[in-house]
């Protein structure tokens, strides 16, 4: 683009389906900043929560404008030294949420100390058109990774009832999962990685993943047909370094992708 971006969504901002709001502030913003995408005026901002099936929430989103994105080197995940939460609840009873922090802490309290998980209800039209409560979960580690998990409840009137106290633990269980799964990206964010790779300078960016989704794989083919780019995968098998899952790392060099329309000052 030629001017910084500023947009407004509208919809549903937290659901079964697709990373959440909270998610994405936690996980993607930090990592489109190791690509050079920074600046005070980058940021995400909840505004209002929407849960389906009636939605009615509303992000606000700016973006600076970038000539060209750096190649990283994202090879060592580190270890994770904190864990910070987001449980949300709208339209449902404030205790809900406290529930579900409770319940989640029961099982990551085991494993470290430093567990923060805030609350949110949002009242009155911060609140959307439908009720419904959730946990988003993010692990971050001493090399500045972050690994997340979330669980939403069921959309009015689909499915059974969830009981929030069921949700924080299965919340919890995703998220430990997610860390065996380890990588410098989370499963969430790899495609992302991989794209903001591609369009790099032309220059070798590597980055080190837990085992790869079935999304990403079927991602990389769209780069391959799109860019004609293709990664150097080599399998890390777990072992003294590297605990968890079976590691993958990642290497290309990017095409070159430049912001013709960026004035130059």
């Amino acid at each position: 683009m030629k001017h910084p971006l500023r947009i407004v969504l509208r919809g549903v901002t937290n659901d079964q389906v697709d990373p959440s709001v909270d998610v994405l502030k936690a996980t993607a913003i930090p990592l489109l900043k190791q690509f050079g995408i920074d600046g005070e005026s980058f940021e995400l901002k909840i505004v209002r929560r929407g849960m389906p099936p009636g939605g009615g929430g509303e992000v606000f989103f700016s973006c600076p404008v970038r000539k060209v994105l750096k190649p990283i080197q994202l090879t060592d995940p580190g270890k994770i030294k904190r864990i910070r939460g987001m449980a949300y609840s709208v339209r449902v009873s404030p205790q809900m949420a406290n529930r579900i922090v409770d319940s989640a802490r029961s099982i990551l309290n085991k494993f470290i100390p430093d567990i923060y998980i805030y609350t949110d209800h949002m009242k009155g039209v911060n609140s959307g058109k439908s009720p419904g409560f959730g946990l988003s979960l993010v692990a971050e580690t001493t090399n500045g990774t972050f690994l997340s998990a979330e669980l939403a409840s069921n959309p009015q009137g689909q499915g059974a009832a969830v009981l929030p106290e069921d949700l924080g633990r299965n919340c919890a269980k995703l998220l430990l999962e997610e860390i065996y799964r380890g990588g410098c990206v989370d499963s969430t964010n790899q495609s992302l990685a991989l794209l903001l790779m591609t369009l790099g300078q032309q220059d070798v960016s590597k980055v080190l993943l837990g085992p790869l989704s079935p999304y990403t794989i079927e991602f990389l083919r769209h780069l391959k047909s799109f860019f004609q780019i293709m990664f150097k995968i080599e399998t890390k098998p777990c072992g003294e370094e590297l605990k968890g899952g079976d590691k993958v790392l990642m290497t290309c060099v990017g095409i070159g992708f430049s912001n013709l329309s960026k004035t130059l000052k």
